[in-house]
């Protein structure tokens, strides 16, 4: 009876085993047949709208001269986030659109507004003084024609190794509050798409 009792015992100790190793691989093995097997099934990777930088690149910290005189501070892409705007100047009505757009998203976002910073990085002539201190007062305007932000700052973008080209493509950049380009929307990317991602990312960010 005793060697009947430890055979049961120990056969109930081996299922009671497999049960729990099933409970682990089973689902390890059918999450890597859903990824690897049934590509066709497999939902999007992300639900951005933008094209997101992975892995992110950190921005060099550099004091550029800004429209309305006088240098950024070396940190001036970090704390916030930020809605950052690539352009050649003087900015052209198209950029002044689409840099009253970008102020008009930041306004939407309510009390959360001061968490977001905009940036507007320009080559060239300057934008309009006048312009920038009536209408956007609060707008980061520096110039990116110093050498030392072409080549450290500018190369970090994607296509920063054209900057002629990267500037007039007229692109939306987000910055975390660590100075990381993360986020890039082509130019003629609705406003709504760049407004619901930095809502998305200012709700899950404990940072900034």
């Amino acid at each position: 009876m005793d060697a009947d009792t430890n055979t049961d015992r120990q056969r109930a100790q081996r299922w009671k085993l497999l049960f729990l190793a099933a409970l682990f691989f089973v689902p390890l093995g059918l999450s890597f047949l859903w990824y690897y097997g049934l590509t066709e099934l497999r939902p999007d990777a992300g639900v951005q709208r933008g094209e997101l930088i992975h892995p992110a690149r950190p921005l060099p910290q550099l004091a550029l001269p800004l429209a309305t005189g006088g240098v950024t501070s070396p940190e001036f892409l970090e704390r916030t986030w930020t809605l950052l705007y690539l352009a050649p100047g003087p900015c052209d009505e198209a950029c002044r659109e689409r840099v009253t757009e970008l102020r008009q998203l930041r306004l939407a976002l309510g009390r959360e507004s001061s968490r977001v910073t905009g940036v507007l990085l320009y080559s060239g002539p300057a934008p309009d003084r006048r312009w920038l201190d009536t209408e956007h007062s609060g707008l980061i305007a520096a110039t990116v024609d110093d050498a030392a932000a072409r080549d450290q700052l500018l190369a970090a973008f994607p296509g920063g190794d054209d900057p002629a080209a990267l500037m007039a493509a007229g692109r939306v950049y987000i910055v975390d509050p660590n100075g990381n380009l993360m986020m890039a929307y082509a130019a003629g990317t609705p406003l709504k798409d760049i407004h619901e991602d930095l809502k998305r990312l200012l709700r899950l960010s404990r940072i900034g």
